[in-house]
Order: structure tokens, then C-alpha cells, then sequence
């Protein structure tokens, strides 16, 4: 067309060179300015696509890694809380120790204690609340400081607290007699009586007084005290118990008639007396010798053992029935004249020495009590005589130990509820999972475990006798054991964990760096080819003024 711009060949030629070099220019610019050689799917379809799957793929480990750092630091806390819970199970430990240490300085003393809080009942007035009734009588017997016998019987008042009547005890036996014998009332509101100087005693009621098995129950005393028959002077069935001190109980020692020492082959009915040559067991011509066991509340007895069995088959009786001597124990001592019981088990309420013998035969064998002062059985009327012995090694202290432990226990529960990160609580049985790859085929399962006292097996103590304190010394060496393994298992899987943290680090830094290889411009490389560009361009630019200069010199003609 006549408006169409004609140029030689030369300069075409030129221009077309010029157009090529600043798209090289504009293309090395933008490699420059954004530190790619491959911008987009038309710069490089394969190498883009597959830096896009690499950093896609790192992008996905890089998400991971949140989660696994979040899986730390719930280990971490779990950790934090084994630390801490094997600083409580140690003290309870300690505790334990120190319960045995005190049983150990104290197996001279006898106490009881309650079971009811009476500190809370409905007015405080035990009568206005209870079964009780002002006639009631608690009648108390021990012995003072020179082996005789004292007795006194404490009535109930009319408005008494459960602090009245105990303080009614102990200003009893202060006033009227040298303070043998007081009573308390326990932080937890229960009746305490003890003795003191380890001294035996005994607490029983009056057949015209009779505090029954449902007064004792509302006292909180009733599972010491057992029927105990006397058919002779002091009523029958009368709910009777004597507390003594220690787990072991044992007769005074036993004489011939002879006087000679008696020995475990000695027949039961030939007649004993004591060191001062009174008789304390008739020659007996018919009778038999039995002990029951409350088991809990469920009585296991001994096979009758008659006059003309010696104490030795009545030992055997004892250790020899499968059910009773897990229970207790029985033991003759020949060369001290003295038979023996021993409890075996918490379980065990209390024994019962059950002496049958002809109307007028003595029976005073000084069971719990070295003098054999202690409420003897005498004058038998013709039937069963009995004496219900209850042991128990319960003290203040212990009392005390026993609760400190009790309040460790309920700290441990308090600690593992806090254990917990982000709703994970390892010490409460929730398990954690940890992936390590984006298709989630790849992970470690943290077990958690219940630690809970509970869990952990940890009941709740008392102390009040070696059975139960060994227990609890069982319980928290297997639950120090249990904790120890459990951080052990935790160091393992965090240092898993943490190797796999690095690890994916490690994977993620090599997809972008791979990624990187793929698309990433070389700086140095592009800036040399700029440089060159931009020479080229102006040598174009020359190269195109020079092909210009003959078409000028045709202006030259003119």
C-alpha cells in the first residue's frame, strides 16, 4: 500500500535483530527481578510442574511440623508431670517409712478409735440422736501401776457431745484414779480411747446399763466388740471387747501344780497356777478350749480342743485349720509357760478364747494383761466362759501419718488432672498420635496410663496395724516403679519424635532446594547476560544507523 513504510532489507534486517534483543533483555530483566529462570508453565512446563510438586510436597511437612512440635510439648508436659508425681509417690514413701518407725517405738501402746463422725450429727446430743439412752453405761476396766484392778463406769449425760462424754472418760480416770485410761475426739470427729503405759484394758457394759450392738454401731465402736459370755457374776452376752497392745496377745505364765514351769505338752485340764501359787485353772474333769475369729464380721472357729488335749494340740488347732491361720497364729512357749496369739491380718475384728468347764472351776489365765488382773474369768458356773481380745496398734502420730499420706494421695489425683496440654492429658489414660508424613501412614502412638491414685493402686491408709502399713509400702513402691517405667517410655518417644522433627526439617530443606535447582535463576549468570544484552543492543543500534546512512546520501543529490 501507498502508506505502508518501505525500508531496505539492511534495515530490516537490524530492526528484526534489535526487536529479538529486547525481548532477551525483557526476559533476563524479569529472571533478575523475580530470581527465576522459570516464571510460569510456558517458560518450562516439566521443570515448573515438578518444583511446584516438591515445594507442594514441603509445603504439606511444613504443616506437619506444627503438629509434631505440638506433640513435644505435650510429652514435655506429661514429662513435667512424671517428674512431679515421683516427688509425691517418694514422700509417700517417706510417710511409710516413717509409720513403720513410729508402729515400731509404739507397739507398747492400745487404743481405739471410732469409725462415725459424730463431730456432725443432727444436734450433737448423742441421746437426742442416737439409740442411747441416759441409763447407758460404758464401764471401762484396766489396771493402775501396781497390777490391781480398777473399774469405772461412764454414763451417758443428758445433752452430752461426743466432746463431753470423752472428756467425761478422761477427767474420770484423772480425778478418781491416775489418769490410766483418756479419750479424745480425732479431726475426723471419731471417739478415741487409749491407755496409758501400753496398759490393756477393757470396755464392756453392765447386764442393768447395757449399751447393745446398735448403741456401739452409732458410737462407731461396734465392730471391736463381740457377745462375750460370763455365766457367772457380770452377766451373759454382755458386748464386751478388751483392747490390747501390739498384734500379739499371751496368758500370764503358767505352773504345775507342782510348780514347775508348764509346758506345751501339759494337758489342758490339769490344773495351773500362777507365780504366786494362786490357781488360775481348776483341775478340770469335763470342758474344752476353742478360739473364734471375727473374720470382718464373718466367725471362723477352732475344732474344740477337751481337757484332755494338751495346749500343744490346741495350738494345732489353731495353725493347722487352713482358714484360721491365714488369720492368726498360735505359739506355746515352754520355756515362759505362756500361750500366745497373734494376729495375721487387718481383717481379723477380733479373737475369743472360749473355756468350757464344770460349775466351780477357776479360769483366770490373764489373756492380754501380764498381771492377769485384767477382769479375770473366775468361779465358772458350769458352761462357756469367754474373753473378746481386739488388737490394735493405732496412735496419734499414726493417726497423723496416716493422714498426711491420705492428703498426698488426693494431691496425686489434683496433679494428673493438671497434667494435661491443649485437652491430651498422658497421665489420665489419653493416648497422643504423632504423624510424620502428608498420606498420615507414617506415625508413633504415645500411650498415656491412668495415674490416679486410683490407677496407680495407692488406697487410702490408716495405719493403725503393720499388715496395712506394709501394704501401703507395697502399693507405693510398685506405683514408684510403674511412674518410673512410664518417664522412661516417654524419653524414648520424645527422643523418636524429636529425631523425626529433624528429619523432616532435613526433607523439607532438600524438595526446596531441589525445587530451587529447577526454576531458580542464577544471579550472576543473568546479570553477565544482561550486560551482554544490553552491548548487542547498542551495537544494533549502530548497525542500524549505518544501514540508514545510504538512503541518506540520496538527500545529498537534491
Amino acid at each position: 500500500m501507498s502508506s505502508d513504510v518501505v525500508l531496505t532489507a539492511a534495515l530490516r534486517n537490524n530492526l528484526l535483530s534489535l526487536q529479538n534483543t529486547q525481548r532477551l533483555i525483557d526476559s533476563t530483566q524479569l529472571r533478575l527481578a523475580t530470581g527465576l529462570k522459570v516464571n510460569s508453565a510456558l517458560d518450562n512446563p516439566q521443570n515448573f510442574f515438578t518444583a511446584q510438586s516438591l515445594n507442594n510436597r514441603a509445603s504439606d511437612l511444613g504443616r506437619l511440623l506444627d503438629g509434631i512440635g505440638q506433640s513435644i510439648r505435650t510429652i514435655e508436659a506429661a514429662d513435667n508431670g512424671v517428674t512431679a508425681l515421683t516427688n509425691l509417690v517418694e514422700q509417700a514413701q517417706s510417710i511409710v517409712q516413717s509409720a513403720r518407725d513410729t508402729l515400731a517405738a509404739s507397739e507398747g501402746e492400745a487404743r481405739l478409735v471410732g469409725n462415725v463422725d459424730l463431730s456432725t450429727t443432727a444436734t450433737g446430743d448423742l441421746i437426742a440422736d442416737t439409740s442411747i439412752t441416759a441409763a447407758d453405761v460404758l464401764r471401762i476396766i484396766t489396771t493402775d501401776d501396781d497390777g490391781t484392778q480398777i473399774t469405772q463406769d461412764i454414763a451417758f449425760g443428758a445433752t452430752d457431745t461426743i466432746q463431753a462424754f470423752a472428756a467425761r472418760i478422761t477427767d474420770t480416770f484423772a480425778d478418781s484414779e491416775n489418769g490410766e485410761i483418756s479419750a479424745s475426739v480425732t479431726a475426723e470427729g471419731y471417739l478415741s480411747i487409749e491407755s496409758s503405759d501400753g496398759r490393756s484394758f477393757k470396755l464392756t457394759t453392765t447386764a442393768a446399763n447395757e449399751l447393745d450392738a446398735t448403741d456401739l454401731a452409732a458410737l462407731g465402736i461396734g465392730d471391736f466388740f463381740s457377745a462375750e459370755n460370763r455365766t457367772a457374776g457380770g452377766g451373759t452376752n454382755l458386748q464386751s471387747a478388751t483392747i490390747v497392745a501390739g498384734s500379739t496377745v499371751s496368758t500370764i505364765s503358767l505352773y504345775e501344780n507342782s510348780g514347775d514351769i508348764a509346758e506345751a505338752g501339759d494337758l489342758l485340764g490339769a490344773g495351773f497356777i500362777d507365780g504366786d501359787g494362786n490357781t488360775v485353772l481348776s483341775a478340770l474333769t469335763a470342758g474344752s478350749f476353742q478360739l473364734a475369729v471375727d473374720d470382718n464380721g464373718t466367725v471362723q472357729t477352732s475344732t474344740a480342743v477337751a481337757q484332755t488335749g494338751s495346749f500343744q494340740d490346741f495350738v494345732e488347732s489353731i495353725n493347722q485349720d487352713t482358714t484360721l491361720n491365714q488369720l492368726v497364729s498360735a505359739n506355746f512357749d515352754s520355756s515362759t509357760g505362756q500361750l500366745s496369739i497373734t494376729s495375721l491380718s487387718d481383717t481379723v475384728n477380733s479373737i475369743e478364747l472360749r473355756v468350757t468347764a464344770d460349775a466351780g472351776d477357776t479360769v483366770s489365765l490373764g489373756l492380754g494383761d501380764p498381771t492377769g488382773n485384767l477382769d479375770p474369768i473366775t468361779n465358772a458356773g458350769g458352761g462357756t466362759d469367754d474373753i473378746v481380745i481386739r488388737f490394735n496398734n493405732s496412735t496419734a502420730e499414726l493417726d497423723s501419718l496416716a493422714g498426711d499420706y491420705n492428703t498426698l494421695r488426693s494431691q496425686i489425683d489434683d496433679l494428673v488432672a493438671d497434667a494435661q496440654y491443649r485437652g491430651i492429658n498422658l497421665l489420665n489414660g489419653d493416648d497422643l498420635t504423632t504423624f510424620f508424613n502428608e498420606n498420615n501412614t507414617s506415625s508413633l502412638i504415645t500411650q498415656g496410663s491412668i495415674f490416679t491414685a486410683n490407677g496407680l493402686g495407692i488406697t487410702e491408709a490408716t495405719f493403725r496395724s503393720s499388715t496395712e502399713i506394709e501394704l501401703s509400702a507395697t502399693q507405693v513402691r510398685d506405683s514408684l516403679s510403674a511412674v518410673r517405667n512410664f518417664g522412661s517410655s516417654l524419653a524414648n518417644n520424645l527422643s523418636i519424635i524429636q529425631t523425626r522433627q529433624t528429619f523432616t526439617e532435613e526433607t523439607i530443606n532438600t524438595l526446596q532446594a531441589g525445587a530451587d535447582d529447577l526454576v531458580v535463576a542464577d544471579q550472576n549468570e543473568e546479570g553477565a547476560n544482561l550486560l551482554a544484552l544490553q552491548t548487542r543492543q547498542a551495537l544494533g543500534v549502530t548497525s542500524l544507523s549505518l544501514a540508514s546512512q545510504s538512503q541518506q546520501s540520496v538527500l545529498r543529490l537534491f
